[in-house]
């Protein structure tokens, strides 16, 4: 087992740290250690002559059990040396994250992901030598990886050049804008964005749904791990928790709900009730814009959606406003007939572009003689260059911004009791994660106590001989069951941590490395191989 378990290590770890000695200076104890070589003999050192004979073969047996050795300890150093850093510590949760706050639209659009492809990419993420987990959180306000790495530079340069290759954008581009996050940054990051203190509108709502998607969809897929999916749903819980605890979403806005605020701020007041609305797309954003419409007054629409389907259902929802359909083949002529265009499709080009509404008719001077277009598509429904046009104003989610001053204060306050919720649901992961480290002991204890029982109910139902009937047999079995549990229930118990009693985690840990000493738990397999093999696995 020992001579298999080397030479596995020694094939992977080939591919896996050659490139990184390779980039390492010369003082680098991993450089040294692979530069570590048997003496070169000189062909003047091997004598053909047949009375040297037995000599030179004995020389050349010592030569070659001198490079064995060297090849050996060359390996074994190695071993302790680059591959250390990845099994004497756990591996980083890290998000890489561009936001609305930090990313103009034009860069997010280009890097989004749509959620049928999550699952691809959680899987592309982790083929990346240094990515264990990920997971994809991507909205119109955000494009944010979460990933669990054994490496934090490495694992942050394999993601970020992923991303570039994706989304045609250079690295340095993607660097310039992107923010880092790693471990309990990270934790409290997603938490915040879970509760609503990172949205453009503090405390909205809908992040919430968003982050429970992500968690629905990547359910089962192969790399959201024990860690990453542990992450996301507590991240649910802090942001139910928080919305409970503190009414933050009371008040506070959606981009859709802002996005009508928007369009009413650039209308005349005289022009609420008599604009003429059109709205692009009946999905879930489409749907929330016409709410917040009738929630405003409005009493008449047109949707123009591929299919009529949703638009029915819309009717359904909200009979006290008149919906008119049309189909997506009209959309330039009902753009023509409207003063307030939203726009909210999950189209990957523009809709309207500058040649498409040039040659619109004019709006009327009494809903401020511009038509408006506003776009809360990520990618854009409408080109950058239509702003530009006379007669026209076009808005996307960055310019919402100016919406949202009001109520600042109260929400302010409510986001500094979040924060305190957020503190403590922070240490409560922490500890649960913590706890993980404990896992493959309680694994490997069980597992020896397992063989132990199920070896000696063996030879115990041998030397009871075959007249023993099925009923004494699992009375036997049951019996050696209740006993290894009984024994193992006082060890197992001081093996887990999850911050509940005064026990703390170095006790749980020295716990640990007891139990694997007096048990001799430990594996001729290291964690860093365990982790190869999966990856191995994974890539075939």
């Amino acid at each position: 087992m020992a001579v298999v378990s080397t030479a596995f290590a020694g094939a992977k770890l080939e591919s896996l740290f050659l490139s990184n000695a390779s980039a390492t200076p010369a003082s680098s104890p991993v450089t040294s250690h692979l530069q570590i070589k048997p003496p070169r003999r000189t062909r003047a050192n091997v004598r053909c002559d047949s009375t040297a004979s037995s000599d030179s073969t004995a020389a050349v047996v010592v030569d070659n059990a001198a490079r064995n050795a060297s090849s050996l300890s060359a390996l074994e150093q190695l071993k302790t040396s680059a591959a250390d850093r990845y099994t004497k510590e756990k591996s980083s949760i890290i998000v890489i994250g561009l936001s609305i706050h930090t990313t103009p639209v034009e860069i997010r659009e280009k890097l989004a992901i749509p959620e049928a492809e999550w699952p691809r990419a959680i899987k592309e993420l982790c083929a990346l030598n240094h990515i264990e987990e990920a997971a994809v959180l991507c909205t119109c306000n955000r494009m944010e990886i979460y990933v669990v790495a054994l490496s934090q530079h490495r694992g942050v340069k394999e993601v970020t050049e992923w991303m570039s290759k994706t989304g045609g954008i250079p690295v340095s581009e993607i660097s310039d804008h992107r923010f880092l996050l790693y471990n309990k940054d990270a934790t409290r990051h997603i938490f915040q964005v879970s509760a609503g203190l990172d949205s453009l509108v503090l405390g909205e709502g809908q992040i919430l749904a968003q982050v429970k998607q992500v968690a629905k969809v990547s359910q089962g897929v192969t790399g959201f791990g024990r860690n990453i999916s542990g992450l996301f749903k507590h991240a649910i819980m802090v942001g139910k928790r928080v919305r409970t605890e503190t009414r933050i979403a009371e008040g506070a806005v959606s981009v859709s709900s802002a996005a009508v605020e928007l369009a009413l701020m650039k209308l005349p007041p005289s022009a609420h009730s008599t604009a003429r609305v059109l709205l692009i797309g009946a999905g879930k954003m489409g749907k929330l814009v016409i709410k917040h419409l009738v929630s405003k007054g409005c009493t008449k629409m047109v949707v123009v959606n591929r299919s009529v389907e949703r638009v029915d259902a819309l009717r359904e929802e909200f009979k006290e406003i008149e919906i008119i359909y049309k189909p997506l083949d009209d959309m330039m002529s009902c753009a023509g007939e409207a003063d307030v265009i939203f726009t909210s499709t999950s189209s990957e080009s523009p809709l309207f572009l500058r040649e498409n509404v040039m040659d619109l008719p004019p709006v009327s001077p009494d809903v401020g003689g511009k038509r408006l277009f506003v776009d809360i598509s990520v990618p854009r429904n409408v080109g950058s260059c239509v702003k530009d046009l006379e007669g026209t104003a076009a808005y996307n989610v960055d310019d919402l911004k100016e919406v949202v001053a009001a109520n600042r204060e109260d929400r302010l306050r409510k986001a500094m009791e979040a924060e305190a919720i957020i503190d403590e649901e922070l240490k409560a992961f922490e500890a649960w994660r913590d706890s993980l480290e404990t896992v493959p002991t309680i694994r490997k204890l069980r597992a020896y106590a397992e063989r132990i029982r199920s070896s000696d109910l063996e030879k115990c139902l041998q030397k009871m001989g075959d007249g023993v009937n099925n009923s004494t047999k699992k009375a036997v079995e049951a019996l050696s069951r209740g006993i290894v549990n009984k024994l193992l229930h006082g060890p197992l118990q001081h093996l887990r941590y999850d911050g509940s009693d005064d026990r703390t985690l170095d006790e749980t840990l020295e716990n640990m490395h007891a139990l694997n000493r007096m048990f001799s738990l430990e594996t001729e397999i290291s964690l860093l191989e365990e982790k190869i093999r999966a990856k191995v696995e994974q890539q075939k």
